[in-house]
């Protein structure tokens, strides 16, 4: 059986409105069958992160969704929980402090039951804490900054969904370039990846597209020259010959060949309804240009009379949740 899809999430992904993201992680999941398990020990929140979610994720159309939240390592060793995880077809990690949630859960039959489900098929997703922990490495924290130092941060050991990695996110948004710099100086056989708030990396059979509004960046070092093995205390790295990929939505990246592949435009299905009724106003406005010669401005006054008389009807991407802990 292939492996499930790991849906890599760079924190504070869109709840509000289009909800894109999340909207693809259900669909993942089976859609209006999906069975969906919340891990959010991450999480220094309490049950209102797990409402959030499970709100969010029914609305989406998931069948059941239900929270599976060791605090303790013994806790992690609960054959019941385990059991929620060996039903489940997506199972979904939140954000908080991402070493946390590796101390409780790595190593665990908890963190080998995720594993467990990904091989089987189910999609594993998380955000922040939940998308650091897929990989294979991961900071542990560490100081934002641009320039690569010696001791920016500290590494610990994630699930190992995704080998040979190490993963970094809020990326742009806490300018963590340089801390992912400085690990793969220090281990240049891992690949760094990046990944900006609401902005997914989706990764099926080792090819990793993009969804959102940002980037993901991946630093590939495996031609570095760098200084790193005898650097001292807090100085600045050499780092050359690391190659740069900034990813925009719609990119395709071959983590095994480490390659760019041919770029796919994605339109969303709602921008293209707007765009098209934006094209069919302007052209009824030119017909009404030409056939009664008013002016543009008064047109437009017509028109807002026109809409306010027949309003669109609330669509249902504007339900207000709230942000969650990333």
């Amino acid at each position: 059986m292939p492996r499930g899809p790991l849906m890599i999430i760079g924190g504070a992904e869109d709840k509000l409105r289009k909800r894109r993201i999340l909207r693809e992680f259900v669909a993942a999941a089976g859609g209006t069958e999906a069975r969906i398990a919340v891990i959010p020990t991450a999480s220094s929140l309490g049950n209102e992160i797990v409402d959030v979610y499970d709100a969010l994720f029914r609305v989406e159309g998931a069948a059941e969704v239900t929270t599976v939240r060791p605090e303790s390592r013994e806790e992690a060793n609960d054959p019941d929980l385990v059991g929620v995880l060996e039903k489940a077809t997506g199972i979904f990690m939140t954000g908080g402090n991402q070493l946390k949630l590796s101390a409780i859960v790595s190593g665990t039959p908890i963190g080998e039951a995720i594993v467990a489900a990904h091989q089987r098929g189910a999609v594993v997703g998380g955000t922040s804490a939940g998308a650091s922990i897929q990989s294979s490495h991961m900071p542990a924290f560490g100081v934002g900054g641009s320039t690569p130092k010696q001791r920016m941060t500290q590494m610990a050991a994630g699930l190992g969904l995704l080998p040979s990695t190490v993963i970094d996110q809020h990326f742009a948004q806490r300018n963590r370039y340089g801390r992912l710099l400085m690990i793969v100086a220090q281990s240049p056989q891992l690949i760094g990846m990046g990944i900006d708030e609401d902005t997914a990396a989706v990764v099926r059979d080792d090819v990793l597209s993009v969804v959102g509004r940002g980037a993901v960046t991946i630093l590939d070092p495996s031609r570095i020259t760098t200084n790193a093995f005898d650097a001292k205390r807090s100085a600045p790295l050499l780092a050359s010959g690391v190659v740069l990929h900034v990813l925009p939505q719609g990119a395709r990246f071959d983590l095994r060949t480490r390659e760019l592949l041919p770029f796919e435009t994605h339109v969303d299905p709602l921008e293209a309804a707007e765009i098209e009724e934006a094209g069919r106003d302007l052209r009824q406005m030119a017909r009404d240009i030409a056939a009664s010669d008013a002016s543009p401005s008064v047109l437009r006054r017509r028109l807002r009379r026109t809409r306010k008389a027949d309003p669109h009807p609330a669509r249902p991407d504007d339900d207000p949740y709230l942000d969650g802990d990333d």
